[in-house]
């Protein structure tokens, strides 16, 4: 037999002898906690689920929803376009620069069609910047007066001073 075999095959033998014990007369053995005749049943651990990290940015963007507008700000006492998006990713562990156009430089393109939550939109000559949320939707920071909120692409100012968008990983 080969020597791989041995040991679970010894291991097994003892599994049968132990529970093929009868008493007396054929009438089953005490029970002594294991039972072969019933199924065991393992209970594994759930598998750890991983959230892309846009999703992540688009839940924690979300939270922010009407925190004013602050020129300059970066917490939620008050954000800024740029604030906001460093502000969320920085949370997340991904440093970035707190100006629209030097946040343009970070990542890489996505086409329109191909956005993702978490994909950064940029607007007004990149002077304007948003978390993409899916849906044709982005939650920014808008001007002076106004809080964070979710907007539409289609809307005509943002469809129409569009830059592009850049995947943040």
């Amino acid at each position: 037999m080969p020597r791989r075999l041995v040991i679970p095959v010894i291991a097994c033998a003892a599994l049968l002898a132990f529970a093929d014990d009868a008493a007396p007369g054929g009438a089953a053995a005490p029970s002594r906690g294991i039972h072969l005749d019933s199924p065991a049943h393992f209970v594994l651990p759930k598998k750890p689920v991983r959230i892309p990290l846009g999703a992540r940015a688009v839940r924690l963007a979300r939270k922010q929803l009407g925190v004013p507008y602050r020129w300059g700000g970066s917490s939620p006492s008050g954000f800024d376009c740029s604030g906001l998006v460093s502000w969320v990713y920085g949370r997340l562990g991904v440093g970035l620069p707190h100006n629209a156009a030097a946040l343009y430089g970070v990542g890489r393109d996505v086409r329109l069609a191909a956005m993702r939550p978490g994909d950064l939109v940029f607007f007004s000559g990149l002077g304007h910047v948003g978390i993409y949320i899916g849906g044709g939707q982005f939650v920014h920071a808008p001007h002076t007066g106004d809080v964070v909120k979710i907007s539409s692409l289609s809307d005509s100012w943002y469809a129409s001073t569009y830059v592009g968008a850049k995947r943040v990983t």
